[in-house]
């Protein structure tokens, strides 16, 4: 007889956590950073953590997450809760580019994991893919290179159990500015889809 999905999950994670396999090349050191339950309903598929998560190990918490919390329309308690999952494409913190910014997620880190840590997760309804690195991930690279058009792509996206997104980085606002529909449209669908997802089991579905 097979594990159950709990006792998958966490002999997974567990296994994850004490990874060390890109140890050379982080910065800081290995601590991957994730959230997951068997009960979740939305999956969050993000880059990398960044030094704030690394260093306290919660996820999000910084002003890119506060700013992601408001796409979202959840609080904290229910961003941290059960029903959300977070799954980076890179557990640990990658360290910095020479010219600013995050490095890219380390190459070696998803499909390692993910293919452990997302199956467990069976009560998934959407999944939320943030950032060029999830979104080649699951969309492949050319929805990637054509990031504004997938994300404006929501409502088939959404029909496919995915929404695509940008990252929530200070950056971002420039680029939404530019694109008075992200606020007008994306996010009040992005909204809807997320509470659909929420629902209870017995609810509607997304």
């Amino acid at each position: 007889m097979g594990l159950t999905p709990a006792a998958a999950l966490a002999e997974a994670a567990a296994a994850a956590r004490a990874c060390r396999l890109c140890a050379p090349h982080l910065p800081l050191g290995p601590r991957p950073i994730f959230q997951l339950d068997p009960r979740a309903r939305l999956l969050l598929v993000s880059q990398a953590p960044g030094t704030q998560a690394h260093h306290s190990g919660i996820p999000w918490n910084d002003k890119a997450g506060d700013r992601l919390r408001n796409w979202l329309g959840l609080d904290r308690d229910a961003f941290y809760g059960p029903a959300l999952a977070i799954l980076p494409m890179g557990l640990c913190y990658p360290g910095r580019l020479p010219r600013g910014g995050d490095a890219p997620p380390r190459p070696e880190c998803a499909p390692l994991w993910h293919p452990r840590l997302a199956p467990p997760l069976r009560e998934i309804r959407l999944t939320l893919l943030l950032g060029r690195h999830a979104i080649a991930s699951r969309l492949g690279p050319a929805a990637a290179r054509d990031l504004t058009g997938t994300v404006q792509d929501h409502a088939a996206l959404r029909r496919r159990g995915f929404f695509a997104l940008p990252h929530p980085s200070w950056r971002t606002r420039v680029w939404a500015a530019a694109r008075p529909w992200f606020e007008a449209e994306a996010l009040p669908a992005l909204r809807e889809a997320v509470a659909a997802a929420l629902d209870p089991p017995d609810g509607p579905a997304a």
